[in-house]
């Protein structure tokens, strides 16, 4: 084989090879352009529970805030409670210590 003959036949070669390598990339590319797809499908879904997400803690927010109020309502009850269970605690505890007095 001559130096033509050779060199025509890596030419061959060399152009098949840039042909293979670009329909390589191609599918690189492609699989690639799903998967971005895929992701901002992801991204749109996401963003629209978190929207959902947002709006229930909106309208949960406004009752955490009641709840909160109640139960100071409710802890200043118990107090008080508390404080006058404590003083007829104490006085029984001393109308039965002096069973003479009155």
């Amino acid at each position: 084989m001559d130096k033509n003959g050779f060199a025509f036949w890596l030419t061959l070669i060399g152009t098949f090879c840039w042909a293979g390598c670009f329909w390589w990339m191609y599918l690189i590319s492609d699989k690639q352009n799903r998967l971005l797809d895929q992701l901002t499908e992801q991204g749109r879904r996401i963003e629209k529970l978190s929207k959902v997400e947002h709006d229930l803690i909106k309208e949960v927010h406004p009752q955490v805030n009641e709840i909160k109020e109640g139960m100071d309502v409710m802890i200043a009850a118990v107090k008080e409670n508390t404080e006058s269970n404590k003083e007829v605690t104490e006085s029984n505890h001393l109308a039965a210590a002096n069973p003479n007095k009155g």
